[in-house]
């Protein structure tokens, strides 16, 4: 259910690294707890982030909750487009990126929770 070869945080924020940059974004259970997502607030091109700091919100019909950092580095780009929509997470919550950040420390990603890890913990 969880892709494989992403990385996750007890946060429910997944991670895809290539070549030094991840792509960040929800999972699929944080969606589901969200219900309907109407809002994505991301951080700027340009900010350098810091693993489990806050880098932008998610709001849904529901609730308003806090994304957070699963990697420090700094935001090469920002998926407007999902901004723009955001109602894609709900429909491909492991397809849809929010940020692209390129790692400062490439071994903080290797110590997040691997996809059997996040299954349990999201169960």
């Amino acid at each position: 259910m969880y892709p494989e070869h992403y990385r996750y945080t007890n946060d429910h924020e997944w991670v895809s690294v290539v070549e030094g940059q991840g792509r960040v974004g929800v999972t699929d259970y944080a969606q589901k707890q969200l219900g309907d997502i109407v809002y994505l607030e991301l951080p700027e091109v340009g900010r350098t982030v810091k693993q489990g700091e806050v880098i932008g919100t998610i709001e849904s019909v529901k609730a308003v909750s806090e994304i957070f950092a699963p990697v420090s580095g700094q935001v090469l780009e920002v998926n407007t487009a999902l901004a723009e929509r955001p109602e894609g997470v709900n429909h491909d919550p492991h397809g849809s990126w929010m940020v692209i950040v390129k790692l400062s420390d490439p071994a903080e990603a290797d110590r997040l929770l691997t996809a059997s890890q996040y299954g349990e913990l999201a169960k």
